[in-house]
């Protein structure tokens, strides 16, 4: 099997999905093996929405489990450094050329989400344009519709 790539979590996205992780392992599973039981105990499968629904949701759920402990597995915890140099975990406000308004993203993973910030992926193209860079820089990324020319404002740990 081919290396899987590392995956950058802060502490907070870490514990966040360790704590879904363990519902999903304990009383999530649980009600849904009831669920299951339950729709099984009103006889003919073939024709049993209940029980067919139940199963999809059981389904869904070990796939979410699957997908946590590869996260998991896989992570690397990183720790923003407040050295104003762009990186994982930090918090970046850009400006778009042209544009007055700016926009504070969180560098991180999906599973970041719900906090004050949205979220820039450092896989993404303005994401890994960013990489490395510091407040007062100016950089090109090379994005779907082309290229997006940003001034980076401020960086800062989250």
């Amino acid at each position: 099997m081919a290396d899987q790539k590392t995956i950058y979590l802060t502490k907070n996205a870490y514990d966040k999905l360790k704590t879904e992780l363990d519902g999903l392992e304990g009383p999530l599973r649980e009600q849904i093996i009831e669920a299951i039981a339950t729709a099984r105990a009103h006889g003919d499968l073939k024709e049993n929405a209940e029980y067919h629904a139940a199963k999809d949701q059981q389904g869904l759920q070990e796939s979410r489990v699957r997908q946590i402990r590869q996260t998991l597995e896989n992570s690397e915890i990183v720790e923003a450094h407040d050295d104003g140099v762009i990186s994982p975990g930090m918090v970046v406000t850009i400006r778009h050329d042209g544009d007055d308004e700016t926009e504070t993203y969180l560098l991180g993973m999906r599973e970041e989400k719900g906090g004050e910030h949205d979220i820039l992926t450092p896989e993404s193209p303005l994401g890994r344009a960013l990489l490395g860079h510091s407040a007062g820089e100016t950089i090109m990324a090379e994005v779907p519709s082309g290229s997006l020319k940003v001034e980076v404002v401020e960086v800062r740990p989250a």
